[in-house]
Order: structure tokens, then sequence, then C-alpha cells
């Protein structure tokens, strides 16, 4: 390989602009010109640092900047290298990187030339191929169980109390955490446990309609709860509920993040009215501005119900999931689920246990959040311009706001070009008050969602 002090690359100490940025716009103007071509590798970060003189942060940082723009990509055990160009990958608006990923393995899918907008699905094509089947030959060294534990196995419970220590600054110990089989199961168990025939059960609008269907499917009525783009409204909360789902983190469909003063109010609301607060707390493993706020658990154990899944920052198909509770409500889901059978696999189980315990969860998730956040970065790049986005911030979804009656033209038009999306219309509750369309990059490439975006940029613009 070339080496790169070869290429007319120079740093000034004396301008105004760091020297990070410098090298990276270096780099950057290189591989638009060529001079740089796509599969060449750079030179290590210290050999480089000592090229140019300067320190190895820069170079580090330098590169994790061009890594999460799509310039770079890592190759486990060979160093960094030119990404394909085959588009030029957006400077806006990108996390910083992680280390470079390990070796991943890649599935190919039918149907590649539909581009996947939908939200609420997550890349699944790439992951540690090493990590993944360790954790299952570990499984497998297991004899066959009986009925699982209820709870949950007692490892992956404690693992799961550490973990959200970590990640979500609930401080819990597994005699609080339930093993669920993922979102969906968690908010049934909890509809079984706190509702029934008659009873008034808030679900935000516009919201996540599985669980308006799940609460209805268990006797209660379903109240629409505005929102706004902080989340919901807790001033004009309904009377009589007795459970209020929400989703603080990122606000589905519109993205907003309740903030502290609102969380204090919502939780005052629930001690006053003795209502309990079912917490989903959707994509709080992904923001790109700025750390995540605690879970509202943390404020008040005794009227919240936390649930989460892995379905988001690993894979849907691996059915796992936690509720956290008080003692006294996981006996009494514990007793639900006895008596309607229903379980978490334990083999899978025993599989997440050895991911968490042996960091591998972790460092997927550092992965996932920069190929996340370069999607994001595309979407912004693509359609700021052209409408207003919320929900950017955080998550694997945006919302692309419309006047009313264009959203359903432009789906309509998008999917005869094969792009698949979807509206704000279905996730209201009663009269549609937010138009747009709600545009999913998690399945998607990186090259497949830059090209989705512009079809959809030229359909907004077309009216």
């Amino acid at each position: 390989m070339r080496a790169l002090v070869d290429l007319p690359i120079s740093l000034s100490r004396e301008s105004d602009v760091p020297l990070t940025v410098q090298l990276a716009g270096r780099l950057r103007d290189a591989m638009l010109s060529g001079a740089l071509a796509t599969g060449e590798r750079l030179p290590s970060s210290r050999g480089l640092a000592a090229q140019l003189g300067v320190s190895r942060t820069v170079v580090t940082e330098a590169y994790q900047q061009l890594y999460a723009e799509g310039w770079l990509e890592g190759r486990h055990g060979s160093g960094t290298f030119v990404a394909s160009m085959e588009t030029p990958p957006g400077a806006n608006g990108a996390a910083a990187a992680q280390a470079p990923a390990p070796k991943m393995a890649r599935r190919e899918v039918p149907g590649d030339h539909v581009i996947n907008l939908s939200p609420g699905r997550p890349w699944v094509r790439d992951y540690d191929v090493a990590a993944w089947k360790r954790a299952w030959r570990k499984a497998a060294d297991l004899p066959p169980g009986d009925y699982p534990d209820p709870y949950g196995l007692p490892r992956l419970r404690e693992l799961l109390a550490d973990h959200l220590r970590r990640a979500r600054a609930v401080a819990v110990g597994p005699e609080n955490i339930l093993v669920t089989r993922g979102t969906g199961n968690g908010l049934d168990l909890c509809a079984q446990a706190l509702l029934g025939a008659g009873t008034r059960a808030g679900v935000e609008d516009p919201g996540y309609h599985v669980a308006r269907t799940v609460f209805a499917a268990r006797g209660a009525e379903v109240v629409a709860c505005p929102v706004d783009e902080d989340g919901v409204i807790v001033d004009d909360l309904p009377g009589g509920l007795r459970v209020l789902y929400t989703t603080p983190a990122h606000q589905y469909p519109l993205g907003g993040r309740l903030p502290i003063p609102r969380r204090e109010r919502l939780l005052a609301w629930a001690r006053r009215t003795g209502a309990t607060v079912v917490e989903d707390d959707y994509d709080a493993e992904f923001r790109y501005d700025v750390a995540p706020l605690p879970a509202l658990y943390g404020l008040d154990p005794s009227r919240v119900v936390l649930l989460g899944t892995l379905s988001k920052s690993l894979a849907p198909d691996v059915g796992v999931g936690w509720l956290v509770g008080t003692p006294d409500l996981l006996d009494r889901i514990a007793a639900i689920r006895r008596a309607v059978s229903d379980r978490t696999s334990g083999p899978v189980q025993q599989a997440v246990a050895t991911l968490l315990e042996r960091g591998d969860l972790d460092r997927h998730l550092r992965r996932m959040r920069l190929e996340y956040a370069r999607r994001r970065a595309v979407v912004v790049e693509s359609l700021g311009p052209v409408c207003r986005l919320r929900g950017d911030t955080a998550g694997l979804h945006v919302l692309a706001e419309l006047p009313p009656g264009l959203a359903p033209r432009v789906m309509e038009r998008a999917a005869e070009r094969g792009v698949l999306l979807d509206t704000a219309e279905r996730h209201h509750h009663g009269v549609e008050r937010v138009h747009g369309l709600v545009i999913g990059y998690g399945s998607a490439s990186l090259a497949q969602v830059r090209r989705g975006c512009q079809i959809l940029a030229e359909l907004i613009r077309e009216g």
C-alpha cells in the first residue's frame, strides 16, 4: 500500500480549526478526489500520528468521525479501510464512532430491490458470528429442562439487573425482574394483573397501536391520552385511569423525550390517583445527541412498571424481554404465568445470559449505535431541507411532518417505486392530529436509506 504521507496532507497549528477537524477534512477530500481509493488501507492511528507530528488522539478522533459518516470501515484484525463510495456518504449529524467491529456475517434476503423504511424494524443482517455461536453452544451444553421458572432464569435476572443499573441508572435487584418474551408479552401480563373488564387504560395518542390492542383484548376501556413534541401531556390526562402506558425515552411515533419536570408531574399524578404507569423503555438504547435520561421507573418504583426488550437492540427473533416492578406485582404475574402456561424459553435465556455475561451484547449495542447514527445522518441530510423532522435525536425512526392529505399520496407513490413506509394516521386512536410519514431507518442498508430518502424528498417536493 502507498504510504499516506505521499498524499498532500498538511495540518496547521496556527489555524482556528481544530487539528482533528483539519485531518478529517483532508482525508475526506482525498477520498472524494480518488486519491484514496475504495478498499485502500489507511495507516494505523499511531503510525499516522508519528508521520504528521500530532498526538494519536487527533488521528483516532478523525478516524472515528469518518467512520461514523460512512467514509471508513473497520475489518477485524486487519485495520481501517476506505469504504465503498457508490454514493458519497452524508457528512452531517453523525455520532462518534466506536472501535472497529468484529467480523460480521451478512445474510442475503429476497427482495433486496425493495427499500423497507417501515418503523420498528432493526438491522439484523450483521452480527458477531463468534459471539452468537458461543452463546448457543453454552446453552446447548445444558440438558433440556422442565417448565422454566415463571420469573425467569436466576442467572439472567442477575445479569439484567446489572445491565439496567449500568445502562439505565435503575437500581434494582433480581427480585425486581421478571423475564418476558418481549414488550407485547410484558404488556399482556400487566393487563392481566392490573386491569379487568370495564377498567380504564390510557394509551398515548398517537401511540403504539399494540398497547391499544392488548388492553382492549383484556376487557379494558382504552382511553386516548394526547401527546405533544415532548411526550404525554400530564395536565390533559383523563380521570379514572387504572393504567397509563407511555414511552418517555422516545415517544412513538412523534419521537419526543419526556422532560424531567413533566416526569415529576406524571409521577405526582400517579400517586394522587393510584394509577400505575407502564413505562415502555422504547429506543432508550439509541440516542445521538445527549445521554438518555434515566428511566422513569427509577424516580418512583412503587408507581411504575418498566418494560424492556432485546427485539430492537439484538433481534426480534430472540424473543426475550423484561418486566421490572415490585416483588408483590411480580408474584402476581408469576402466578398468572403458571395458570396460563406462559413461559420464556430456557435455552434462549441461557444464550442471552452468555451474551450479557461476556459483554457481547454491550459491544453489539455500541456497534449498532454507530450504524444507526450513520443512517440517521443520511435521513436528516436528505429530508431535513424539505420537511420538518421530529424524533431525529434518538431511536430507529423519524416523523416527517407534512400538510394534511399529502402523506397517504407520498406513501402510495413511494410504494410504486419500491419504498415502503408508514403514515402517522395508523397510530392515532381518534382523530388524526399530526400528519406525516413515519420513516424507519433500522432495517435498510445505508445505501438503501440514502436512495429511499432521495425518492421521498422528490415526492414531497412534487406534492
